[in-house]
This record gives structure tokens, sequence and C-alpha cells, in this order.
């Protein structure tokens, strides 16, 4: 399971379904559940999330949004034992609109094509699982401009963001250090984990892996970054996604590893976000804020 970027936007009660916009009331949220809608409903991790979600404290499903089996209901696809009497459908302009009328706090997921996160955010309210950094940028501006809650997170793994935050407490007492990561499919490698975690400790005043910097071989894996950071990917049926960092000095090495079995793993992340970004008046950078 590679890491997942996430987008939150809190939806205000001013939002009108003639015409979309983003607003955000100065008060705080009501006691009432907050409105989840997740677009991308039928993948897997939507799937996951539609369960989540529905069990959690203080929200509620008000909308599964996907292009695959439309009126099915949500619940039954999810294989929960009761139906949850919300269809799939296709349209996340109408979703948000029934849900529009009323005072609750609401909140959209979205797992699906990053190209269209611009363009849909302006329409509604996204979330998406790979960004461009000039497409945050655009983003953080659209929501100063409305006051619109946004959390951007490139991971909702809380294991994922423990193991970064371990790795730069680190890389301060070694001078070796090499990061080896295993996923599924080999698109996208090195992955954008791997890539964040060597940027994370790069230009920090110190230079790795001093010994064979300049080494051409292509077994010594990829150097990512400005400092030195060797990445090793590996794919190979049957193992989870892993990542793992190795820091060594003489007579010493420190083994920092983390394992995504199941998607269902990255819930708890997911839940905290839905919590967290409805009292956002503009756009946060990462879930680990929140931690």
């Amino acid at each position: 399971m590679a890491a997942v970027n996430c987008h939150f936007f809190k939806l205000s009660r001013h939002l009108k379904p003639s015409r979309p916009s983003f607003t955000c009331s100065a008060s705080q949220p009501s006691q009432n559940n907050i409105k989840v809608i997740i677009n991308g409903a039928a993948k897997e991790i939507g799937r996951a999330a539609v369960v989540a979600v529905t069990k959690a404290r203080g929200m509620e499903l008000a909308g599964a949004v996907d292009n695959h089996f439309l009126g099915e209901d949500i619940g039954l696809l999810c294989n929960m034992e009761e139906p949850l009497e919300i269809p799939v459908v296709s349209d996340l302009t109408m979703v948000l609109g029934s849900i529009s009328q009323g005072k609750e706090v609401g909140v959209v997921i979205d797992f699906t094509d990053p190209s269209t996160v611009y363009e849909n955010v302006k329409q509604s309210v996204v979330y998406v699982p790979r960004i461009k950094p000039e497409t945050v940028s655009a983003l953080s501006a659209l929501c100063d401009k409305a006051t619109m809650g946004c959390l951007v997170a490139p991971t909702l793994s809380i294991g994922s963001i423990l193991l970064q935050q371990a790795v730069i407490m680190a890389s301060f007492h070694y001078n070796n250090v090499e990061l080896v990561e295993s996923r599924p499919n080999a698109a996208d490698l090195p992955s954008p984990e791997a890539t964040q975690i060597a940027n994370n400790i790069s230009n920090l005043g110190q230079i790795y892996n001093r010994e064979d910097s300049s080494t051409d071989v292509k077994a010594r894996g990829q150097v990512i970054g400005e400092d030195g950071v060797r990445v090793h990917s590996m794919v190979l049926p049957g193992l989870p996604s892993s990542t793992q960092v190795y820091f060594s000095s003489p007579g010493d090495v420190y083994t920092i590893k983390h394992d995504i079995i199941d998607v269902r793993s990255l819930m708890p992340g997911l839940l905290l976000a839905i919590r967290k970004v409805v009292r956002l008046k503009n756009l946060v950078y990462g879930l680990e804020k929140f931690l």
C-alpha cells in the first residue's frame, strides 16, 4: 500500500447548491455529527473509509461518489452487515447541494484523479492521492481567499509519520544512512515517502555515506537529495509496503522500520484529519501538525 496524499476541506453551511462556493462560519462546529462525503468511495481505500466513518463517533456518512457501481448501496458494496441506504452516485455537486441546506459541518475526502484537484476544488471540495507543489500553492491561495479549511497530508499513516520524525532525530547522530523500501508495484519509485524522508534529512549540515559518495555503481541505489541519501526500492509480490531506514557508525547499526499491511491502518489518521480540518480556516500541510 503506497502512502497517500490527502486533502480535507470543510464545507460551510452557507454553501449554495446553485452556485458552489467556499465560506466558513466564524462560529465553532456544532455538536451535530460531521457530515462526510467520500469521492472515490468504490476504491479499496474509499471502502475502508466508508466503514471507518460509519463506525466513528461524531461522524455520519453523507454521500458516496464514484463512477463505478452506480446505484448500488455503498454499505453492501463494503460488505457491511446492513445496507446504509446511500447509493453510489457520480455527481459530487449534487451530493454537496443535498447537505448544504442544513447547519451541519461537512468534510469531503477525494480519492480521485489528482490532475483535476484544483478544478474540483473550485466547484466543490476535494481530497486527492498525489499532488504537485504548485497545486498546493494554488490551493493555499484559494483557501486563504475563501477562509476555508484544508489539510494536505502526504500520508495518512500515523506509523509513517512517527518513522519520519525518528529519522530526523537520528540523522544528527550518524554519518551513514540508506533506505530500503518495498512496494506492490513499480509506479513512482522511489516512492513519495522515500523521497520525503531523504529531503527531510538533507540540508541539515550533514553529508552521508562519504566513503563512496561519488560511485556510479547502480547496485548502490539511487541518491536522493543533495547530501548522499541512498534509496533501494524493491517490487516483490507478497511483500507489504515497507520502509526501512538504516543508520550506522563503526560498531553500531540503528534500524527504523514501518510496514503497512492493510489499508485499514490508514483509518486512524483519516479520522484524526476529519476531526481537525473542521476547525481550520486555511491550508495546513502534513498530518504531523496534529500529532
